[in-house]
């Protein structure tokens, strides 16, 4: 991708042989000298919805990495062409160009990350960030255990999402419990929340406080890979799951939450982007007999790819670990434990990604990272 120019006139983004003039109005209101743009806020200084849109160019020159242009309206401005090629082609550098690694069974060498004080604002934040963006999630080592300190660590990347279960949950065996999470049994692959309407919590984050038990492993699962290699084995199973809506629906003496989604879901350009699963939660909606069939087929057999070896890993979290997982992306669990043997204590919360994605680009800005 390129910008190239046309009697110092016109310019044109040359994206593999496609070639496409650059409106100059749309340069016009991109302009960012200190006297159209705040250099603290980056908000214009002008309102280009009360503009003439009638604007032109009266001369444009290419400098090196840089894109010099003068308008018919007396204004002037210098483009960095890397930036504004991105731009105009629809990327988001600092997230879209995040590759997504898919990983299975054999994901071995999980990198983990060591909490410091000052840690929040430093180049090893920045690079956790990087790497739960790739996999799907991270742990951090060594954060305190005291005082609920996971709503400072989730507050220090953005802001903690209360919920009806609170500003953070307790996972811990109880009677009564309003959740199967709060007990020792045995938990399957799912994704939290997907009764929240209109999307379940992007990011969960759980606290490792006390772990005393023999069993209670975690156990995780990459969505986004099983996903994949179903479009391509099971193209049948693949279309009905992302295209029939189910009802999720959560009861408790309080409240009753409902949503509707497809297990897998997809963007505007048919690629993934989420998946919601739990069967304990699902309700598949009334479909001629035929269809339905297909149904059933499809997510049983992509019930049994989340349940199988060949897609789980499974550690055990020890106190002060904390894992922070992509709850669009990742289905997590938990093996069986016996509260009886001691203490099994997590503490748990929810972010939205404009958290992470935030802290991502404030943390590139200030490292200078290309």
């Amino acid at each position: 991708m390129k910008i190239e120019l046309i009697n110092n006139k016109k310019v044109i983004l040359d994206a593999d042989g496609s070639k496409k003039e650059i409106h100059p109005f749309w340069l016009r209101e991109r302009v960012s000298e200190s006297e159209h743009l705040d250099p603290g806020t980056q908000q214009r200084l002008f309102d280009p919805a009360t503009m003439n849109f009638k604007i032109d160019i009266d001369e444009a020159k290419i400098d090196g990495k840089y894109l010099n242009v003068k308008f018919n309206d007396g204004i002037s401005s210098k483009y960095e062409i890397k930036k504004l090629s991105s731009e105009f082609a629809g990327i988001d550098n600092e997230l879209d160009s995040i590759e997504k690694i898919q990983w299975d069974c054999n994901f071995k060498n999980i990198k983990n990350f060591e909490y410091k004080d000052g840690f929040f604002d430093t180049k090893e934040m920045y690079e956790m960030l990087i790497s739960f963006y790739k996999y799907g999630f991270v742990i951090i080592k060594n954060i305190p255990t005291k005082n609920n300190f996971l709503i400072q660590f989730g507050n220090s990347i953005g802001s903690v999402k209360r919920t009806n279960f609170g500003e953070h949950f307790d996972v811990k065996s109880k009677p009564n419990p309003n959740d199967l999470a709060y007990t020792g049994l045995h938990l399957t692959p799912h994704t939290d929340n997907p009764y929240r309407n209109p999307l379940p919590p992007c990011i969960q984050i759980l606290h490792c406080i006390e772990n005393e038990v023999s069993g209670g492993y975690s156990t995780l699962v990459d969505g986004y890979t099983v996903s994949e290699m179903l479009k391509k084995v099971k193209p049948e199973y693949y279309n009905i799951l992302s295209s029939v809506k189910v009802r999720f629906r959560f009861i408790d003496k309080d409240v009753v939450l409902e949503s509707w989604s497809e297990l897998i879901h997809l963007d505007q350009n048919k690629n993934f982007k989420s998946v919601r699963f739990s069967t304990r939660l699902d309700y598949v909606p009334i479909l001629e007999k035929k269809e339905l069939e297909l149904y059933y087929e499809a997510r049983k057999y992509l019930s049994d790819l989340y349940n199988s070896d060949k897609y789980r890993i499974e550690f055990k979290l020890m106190p002060g670990d904390l894992m922070m997982m992509d709850n669009h992306r990742l289905l997590h669990g938990r093996t069986a434990f016996n509260p009886n043997e001691g203490r099994r204590f997590l503490q748990g919360c929810y972010l939205d990604f404009d958290s992470t994605e935030g802290k991502l680009r404030h943390l590139k800005r200030k490292f200078g990272i290309n």
